[in-house]
This record gives C-alpha cells, structure tokens and sequence, in this order.
C-alpha cells in the first residue's frame, strides 16, 4: 500500500510538472517588429525612476543586465545614479571605490555581504563604473546606492564616524550602546537586546535632529543627510527584528522609503533621473506576490505614477544557481517557463531582447497576450526541488502591461558562479 500512494504521489508530481511547463499560445506572426535590442531601449523623457526587475537572483544574463542596460542608460538617458538591492551602508562602500578607487572592486562588492551579488558580473559592473568615472568630468560622474536595510555594520560605521567628527562625547557613548550590534551578531540578539538597540538608535536620531544646525556648521549638509539616513537604516533593520511576523511587508516599505530618500537626495545634485535594479518582485507595480504583501513597485507607483518606468525580465529556459533550503548550500536548479509572452518570441534568434509593451500593443495578437494574465518567472535566493513540481513556486501571475512597462525576455539562461 505504502509503495502505490509513493507510485501515485510521483505520478500525480509528474502530471503537474508536465502541466505547468504547457503554454497554450505559440509564435505570433513578424514578433520580429515587436522587439529590439538592449542597445535600443528608449525611455519616455519624463520618467524620473527606471527600474529593472530579474526573474531570478541566480543566472549570468540576469546580473549582466544590470551593467548592460545602465550603461544604455548613462549614455542615452542622462542617469548618474545606479541603486542595488543591497544595503545602504555597503553600497556607499561601493561608491567609494567607483568615485576615488579606493580598494578594489571584488573588496568592495563583498561589502554588501550578500553571496548572490559575489560573481563575476558583479564585480565587473562596480569596476566598470569605476573605470567610466574615470574617463568623465565631475558633473557627468555615476553613483552607486544600496537602498536595503538587512545589515548593521557599514551604516552603524557611518553613523558613528560622523559623530567622531561633530560630537567626540556622543561618538564614544552611541559606540558603546551600539557595541554588541553587527552582522555577524544579529540574529543572536534577544528581544530585549533589541528593544535597547532601538532605543539608542531613536536616541541617536534625536540627537541628530536637535543638534543639526551645530553639526552640518561642523561638517557638511551631505554628510548630515547622510549620517541621518544611516540611522534611519539602522532603525530600519531593528524593526524587522521586532516585527518578522510583517517582515515582508515592511521591507518592501522601507525599500521605497530609502529609494525615495534617494531620489530627493540625488535631485538636489541635478540627477533627475535614477536606476534601480531588484528582483521582479519587488520592481512590479501591482504587488502580485501570493504573500500578500504590498510591493515595493506598488508603493514607487503610487509616488511616481507615470514617471516611474518598469522593466521586467523572463526566461523561456532557465538553469540557475541558489541555495537549497534544506541544506543551505549553493546548487544548480533547472525549469521551464512557457507562458503566452515568452512562447510569442520563441522563434526569435536573439538569445536576449528587449519588448516595449506600447509598441508591442501596435499588435492586436500581442496586445490580448500582455492584458491578460501570464505565470512570470519569479525565483529568489532559495530553491527546494520540489519547487519544479508546479509553476505556482517559481512564477508570479501578473497581467504584464499593468506590472511593467516592457520586457526583457531570455531563452536561455545560465548560471552564476558564486566566488566564495
């Protein structure tokens, strides 16, 4: 008996795993006039925020997109600014090395501590910024941003280094409060531990909003801004801590908070326009997650409106690298993901392209497919491979031309190697 309900469950697993690669539509006729290359994407001239989603966190074209498509835009669109999903205090880290070459560039990627941006493209993004500041005057250089709160150190080190400049008596109190607090402690901290840590930070915060008039006379207003802001993240971490029964909700919350921070900061400077790279789900407008928690797209959207430019991605094919959740450890994982968008490419010989949906409505056939719902690929940083048995664990349905505003489409994707 045991042996026939094992026999039946791997049955009724392969009829599902068959069922969800199964796309119902197929080529459309000249899809060729609907698509162009990276190198041409246009951007309306009044859009103030550019982002760019990645199906998966694990895949070599995905991370090269992000060099590729910023490049387009430093020379077509007149951005500066680049902003990762990765933390605040380590992209200034990263900021650093492409403004003064202080370091290197695999030095300073592993700041951000996260092991999905420890590969090859990324380093090769971070050095090419670099190198572009290098060949560039002073107003036409490009900044890098983190806008994530999930670690402590570099913005707990940013923070403590302003007050070492305005306030030596308050640099040495906050860094004694704030001992105990870093990445590699953080999840060890007890409740209490983190209700202490967030009383120093709104003391810290407090500080810095009663004394800015003396410290800005002391430093800069930039440095205050940012020292500000460094706390803010700080706090920002704290209450994820304190609230993981919302944590989803929350981060999404404060990524649009930080990029907004961002954006007013950098538009001070004269960049009216920036470019923010994260996974698909945090990038798309209509929070289509089955968590059920409002998207950072959403809340962007609802900021910026019409002046807020979504570009997802998707794969026709995918073998990607992530780890696996029962071991935690790094594998490679296949799929397949055949829905009516990708499938309306399939003949396409470029590998990647790029689908403006305003110029793919032209085509009645492609209109019906980007207003109507679609499974777009959707995987993260962790992966089981029983995930594969149904598309509803590595896909978000979304209704394309409501979450973006156009498409990056890949057939094949590869993996990422992480550098450890």
């Amino acid at each position: 008996m045991f042996f026939k309900k094992v026999s039946n469950l791997f049955v009724a697993i392969f009829l599902l795993v068959l069922l969800s690669g199964c796309g119902t539509g197929g080529e459309v006729d000249a899809a060729d006039q609907y698509i162009s290359t990276i190198e041409q994407i246009d951007i309306p001239d009044d859009i103030k925020v550019i982002g760019l989603g990645e199906a998966t966190h694990g895949n070599i074209e995905f991370q090269e997109l992000k060099k590729d498509v910023f490049e387009v835009l430093v020379r077509n669109e007149n951005v500066h600014v680049f902003v990762l999903e990765g933390d605040f205090g380590a992209g200034q880290q990263i900021n650093q090395f492409i403004i003064s070459g202080t370091g290197t560039a695999e030095e300073a990627v592993n700041s951000l501590d996260y092991s999905i941006y420890k590969t090859e493209q990324m380093i090769d993004l971070v050095q090419w910024m670099h190198d572009y500041n290098l060949s560039v005057s002073e107003d036409s250089k490009v900044y890098f941003y983190g806008n994530d709160m999930q670690r402590y150190d570099y913005s707990k080190k940013g923070v403590l280094n302003y007050f070492n400049v305005v306030s030596p008596d308050a640099f040495r109190k906050y860094t004694s409060q704030l001992e105990h607090v870093s990445n590699d402690t953080m999840r060890e901290l007890t409740k209490n531990q983190l209700i202490e840590i967030n009383k120093t930070i709104e003391d810290i915060i407090l500080d810095l909003q009663t004394n800015e008039e003396l410290y800005v006379e002391q430093s800069s207003t930039e440095a205050y801004l940012f020292a500000l802001q460094y706390a803010q993240i700080l706090k920002q971490r704290t209450n994820l801590f304190l609230h993981e029964g919302n944590y989803s909700q929350l981060r999404d919350q404060y990524l649009a908070d930080n990029l907004q921070w961002i954006v007013d900061f950098e538009s001070e400077r004269g960049h009216d326009k920036i470019f923010i790279t994260a996974h698909n789900g945090h990038i798309e407008k209509t929070s289509a997650s089955l968590a059920g928690y409002k998207s950072m797209g959403n809340y962007v959207d609802e900021i910026y409106g019409e002046n807020y430019f979504a570009i997802g991605t998707d794969f026709i094919s995918s073998e990607f690298q992530a780890k696996s959740g029962s071991s935690g450890k790094r594998k490679k994982y296949s799929v397949k993901n055949n829905n009516d968008l990708v499938n309306a490419f399939s003949e396409i010989e470029s590998n990647v392209f790029y689908v403006d949906f305003e110029k793919a409505s032209k085509s009645d056939e492609l209109f019906n497919i980007i207003s109507k719902q679609q499974k777009m690929a959707n995987i993260g940083d962790d992966f089981r491979w029983w995930y594969k048995a149904t598309k509803t664990f590595y896909t978000i349905e979304m209704i394309p031309n409501e979450a973006y505003d156009s498409v990056i489409i890949v057939k094949k994707a590869t993996p990422t190697s992480v550098i450890e």
